[in-house]
């Protein structure tokens, strides 16, 4: 939105009608309570009904002055600026500003003052706009707003009726983002407060007293030794009723000055009833119907002041309190509806400092004013507050990750109210740390889930190993009984036809002896030897075999001993050849281990061999011992 230029003549109605419907910058420094010449309260009036105050020659006089000086000074600041000024009415939006001066371009403005001791007192060399007083940088503030200029040039002029320059003091003015949101938040809350505001009735007028600031009447008292002339009935008949006519009622401020006034009188006329005592003693000893009513006097007089003074005392302290009570509780109200806009209470409860704002001020008008403005200003920053909250609030929402990062901040009431910059650097730091203590964290749970997989392929890798060993080893075993079984079954076939063999040898030998003694070939003595023999030998030729099938037996029975077997009790070649010697049998070493392939183990020096080991060996060494009888047998033979 830029602004309107409003063709208007100053002082017409169109021009008053304008202003009525427009906050103007010119009403800014009363609304900011900041007006040498107007109260703010003053200004809600005004607005509220439209009335305004007559304006007198002495004001007419200050304009007028005002309006010369100006257009004397513009051609000056044309110089200093370096372009020509236009002087104008614009407006943007509900907000007004006239302007003494302004750049075809609208980016410089000119403001006059006439100059005072005040502005004489801040504009001394190289000051700046943001020296002076708050009234004058209110109104350029929205006058900047209004027109969008850059800076305003701010002249404070005196010239003599002739129009000559007595004094020119000039500073640049550049905008204030602060005070400008302080004064959109004022003329917010004057249009609140004009639209609530209710007109009061007139102050009732005060009870007729006005004879309490007439001097008393004079109090003549003449004694020699008693009374000879005196006013005194009068007297106190009069000075009793100016002193009950006082005024105990105290609600506006010029009741309460009256009663200010009122208890000083109060004090004058007992001051009064004790010198009049003091003449009275110093003109005769002792008059005491004279000095009991002068003394009642006092009395009366002093205890009505004292009265007034402590009720005027209270009722200020009581009306102070009533303000900063009633402003404080405002505060706390819109504080409250921040807080519920925020939907959370991030906000805490803001101190006002109102009693440090009407601190030295002595009327009540005065007092609402300053307040007000106060108010309007703690209201501001608390809004100001919420914004920021709501604006960084929404940032941990907008990152583009979709997810929201509160939970990071439990500290967010605090952090959250820094300003939108430092909030997003800081937030984007605690984030990003998170982020990466996050995808450590998803990594180190990845490689624990990975080490977890491949322990658990491992095992599952093992134990399908040792089930396929396991298989393998049972089918190979299975093998091995089928292949011991079928060995077993052809030796017992091959052991059954030598069986066989032996017997039909042992047998057509003993048919070839039958034969020959038969025949007369053999004595029968020689042919029962040579029968016997052949019998034998075919016992030993069948014994020899069933000793063969035996060993093979017990080798296949050895081979086919589980594994657990290995680790059954062992014995050891002492405890071994123990036995043998006990048995009158020979001794074994480890060369007859060797010899017979027995397996063994050695521990510490002793040769170590299980019992079932045991067994074999002897087995093999009976087989053998057997063997080598049976060659001698033969030998012999």
């Amino acid at each position: 939105m830029t602004m309107q230029i409003v063709n208007l003549v100053q002082g017409s109605p169109e021009w008053h009608a304008h202003r009525a419907q427009h906050f103007n910058a010119s009403d800014a420094p009363a609304m900011m309570g900041a007006s040498s010449y107007k109260s703010r309260s003053e200004l809600v009036k005004e607005m509220a009904t439209g009335i305004t105050p007559e304006i007198d020659a002495a004001t007419q006089r200050r304009f007028s002055d005002g309006h010369q000086f100006e257009a004397l000074a513009r051609p000056l600041a044309e110089q200093i600026i370096g372009e020509d000024l236009s002087p104008c009415v614009g407006t943007r939006g509900k907000y007004s500003a006239s302007f003494d001066g302004l750049t075809f371009m609208n980016d410089v403005a000119f403001e006059h003052k006439t100059l005072n001791s005040t502005l004489r007192g801040v504009m001394e060399a190289g000051c700046t706009g943001a020296d002076l007083p708050l009234q004058y940088r209110v109104q350029m503030e929205q006058q900047a707003m209004v027109s969008g200029s850059e800076r305003i040039l701010f002249m404070a002029s005196k010239w003599t009726d002739e129009g000559l320059p007595v004094e020119a003091l000039h500073c640049w003015y550049e905008p204030d983002a602060e005070l400008r949101a302080q004064i959109i938040a004022g003329w917010e809350q004057i249009e609140k407060d004009v639209a609530a505001y209710q007109p009061q009735p007139a102050e009732p007028k005060p009870q007729p007293e006005a004879k309490i600031r007439d001097a008393l009447p004079v109090l003549r008292i003449e004694a020699r030794g008693e009374i000879t002339t005196s006013t005194l009935d009068s007297f106190r008949v009069e000075v009793l009723e100016r002193i009950n006519s006082v005024n105990a009622v105290l609600e506006t401020d010029q009741q309460f000055a009256d009663a200010d006034a009122d208890a000083k009188w109060l004090r004058d006329v007992s001051s009064a009833m004790k010198q009049a005592g003091k003449k009275v003693r110093s003109d005769m000893q002792s008059v005491d119907d004279v000095l009991n009513v002068l003394e009642q006097l006092d009395q009366i007089a002093t205890r009505k002041a004292i009265d007034l003074e402590k009720r005027v005392k209270s009722e200020k302290d009581v009306r102070k309190q009533v303000i900063v009570q009633e402003a404080q509780q405002a505060l706390d109200v819109h504080v409250e509806s921040l807080n519920k806009q925020l939907g959370t209470y991030w906000l805490p409860r803001v101190a006002g400092g109102f009693a440090e704002t009407i601190k030295g001020l002595k009327s009540l008008d005065s007092m609402r004013d300053k307040v007000a403005v106060a108010l309007t200003n703690a209201k501001l920053q608390a809004q100001t507050t919420a914004n920021t909250l709501l604006l960084n609030r929404d940032f941990l929402r907008s990152d583009g990750s979709g997810q929201d990062w509160i939970t990071l901040f439990p500290d967010f009431p605090a952090m959250g109210v820094k300003e939108p910059d430092v909030f997003k650097a800081m937030a984007t730091m605690r984030i990003n740390d998170f982020k990466q203590a996050e995808a450590e964290r998803l990594e180190a749970e990845r490689a624990r889930i990975r080490a977890e997989e491949e322990a658990k392929a491992r095992r599952e890798a093992e134990a399908k190993a040792a089930a396929e060993a396991a298989e393998q080893a049972r089918q190979l075993e299975a093998d091995r009984a089928r292949i011991r079984a079928e060995e077993q079954q052809k030796a017992q076939a091959d052991a059954a036809q030598q069986r066989q063999q032996v017997q039909q040898q042992a047998q057509a030998a003993q048919a070839d002896i039958a034969q020959a003694v038969r025949a007369s070939d053999l004595a029968k003595p020689l042919a029962e030897d040579l029968a016997g023999l052949v019998t034998e030998q075919a016992a030993e030729g069948v014994a020899g075999i069933d000793a063969q099938q035996a060993i093979s037996t017990a080798q296949a029975s050895a081979a086919a001993a589980p594994a657990a077997d290995e680790q059954a009790a062992k014995l050891t070649i002492g405890q071994i050849n123990t036995r043998l010697k006990d048995a009158g049998l020979g001794q074994i070493s480890a060369a007859t281990l060797d010899f017979h392939g027995i397996p063994y183990a050695k521990d510490r020096g002793s040769v170590q061999i299980p019992v079932n080991q045991v067994r074999r060996l002897l087995l093999l060494i009976s087989m053998g011992t057997r063997k080598l009888a049976d060659d001698l047998q033969s030998a012999t033979v």
